[in-house]
């Protein structure tokens, strides 16, 4: 660093960004290197399933100044989004009400965090100027849990999350690229391997209830439900259907389930805060929807990442492995004459089940 570098500190940064409301921040180079063999493999193995993307742009996730030019350092940031009262345990275990990861519940997390660590990038250029910042929040080419490992902010669990022994995983995660020659930081109180963090502990790998944590830190995402209920677009596998049970969008077992989020902080951000009755929602008032009440109340909102078709979808296979009744069979039946060819597979599916346990 040069003496004029010396115009801003770790410090500043760290009190800057608690002021935007980030709970913590870390600072990195740009060396991938050594998570670089098991993204590959993974990526080999097919694991990605239908996500195609992040094998497309493989070498600007793996080098940063490649998606940057001239990044020497990344800053790293978590954001708490966990709201208290949410009671995913309780919605989880009542067959009749959608269950929401709870990071979808409040303000898309993408604008809450980007225009947060964008107004983080502009105080440091104000203090130090005539550098390059770019801020990233799962929006980009980036190897977001790998930068935040290395700089401090916890260690990728054996569910592939990042944990932190304060914080435990109910966290987004945020990155500022910069040329800036700013100090490394490394946060000593962390453990530093997934070893020393999770220990013998595999509760996330029991609990997951498609099988899809396939060893430590192996995470199949073709049987994962976040990705059949998000990222996936067409027919769910058979197969796979009843062990989803009334999660509609993602699923957050892994993180439910996990000891270092037993005493996890809450968050008081105002835009994580339930919107819409998401948190505890009737399956079968969500079924009732048309395309244009979906797209109103998703509107804002992270759920904006999938289409009405898998919207349905997905409230089709829940309503299929709810109570057999004759309010959801007469909703699945309706809905039969309108549905799309790919929703129509579901809702007969899902008929079908009913009728078995009727």
């Amino acid at each position: 660093m040069t003496a004029s570098d010396t115009l801003v500190t770790r410090e500043d940064i760290s009190q800057w960004a608690e002021a935007l409301g980030f709970a913590a921040i870390g600072i990195t180079d740009i060396d991938l290197s050594e998570h670089a063999p098991h993204v590959k493999a993974w990526l080999q193995k097919g694991f990605a399933g239908d996500m195609g993307y992040l094998e497309r742009n493989l070498a600007k996730r793996l080098n940063p100044e490649l998606l940057e030019p001239q990044t020497c350092r990344v800053i790293t940031a978590r954001m708490n989004y966990l709201t208290a009262d949410t009671k995913p345990l309780e919605v989880l275990a009542d067959s009749s009400t959608a269950y929401v990861s709870r990071y979808a519940l409040g303000r898309d997390y993408h604008k809450v965090l980007r225009r947060r660590l964008a107004k983080l990038a502009e105080q440091i250029n104000d203090v130090l100027p005539g550098h390059r910042y770019r801020a990233f929040t799962d929006s980009a080419p980036v190897l977001e849990k790998a930068l935040a490992e290395k700089s401090g902010l916890g260690w990728i669990g054996k569910h592939t999350l990042l944990l932190n022994k304060d914080a435990g995983s109910w966290f987004f995660l945020g990155e500022i690229y910069t040329n800036a020659p700013l100090p490394i930081d490394v946060e000593a109180t962390q453990p530093d391997t997934q070893e020393s963090g999770c220990g013998k502990c595999s509760a996330c790998m029991t609990v997951c209830p498609t099988g899809a944590i396939i060893a430590p830190n192996q995470l199949d995402a073709r049987r994962c439900i976040s990705y059949l209920t998000i990222e996936h677009k067409g027919i769910i596998d058979e197969a796979l259907r009843p062990l989803i049970g009334n999660r509609v969008y993602g699923c957050d077992d892994c993180q439910l389930f996990c000891p270092w989020n037993r005493d996890a902080p809450h968050s008081s951000e105002v835009d994580f805060a339930p919107r819409n009755g998401l948190e505890a929602a009737s399956l079968l008032d969500l079924f009732d929807m048309d395309a244009t009440e979906f797209d109103r109340m998703t509107r804002g909102s992270a759920i904006r990442r999938i289409n009405f078709d898998q919207w349905q979808r997905n409230l089709a296979i829940a309503i299929g492995n709810g109570d057999a009744n004759d309010a959801a069979l007469t909703r699945l039946t309706e809905k039969l004459t309108t549905a799309s060819p790919m929703v129509r597979v579901h809702i007969e599916w899902a008929i079908n089940e009913l009728n078995a346990r009727a």
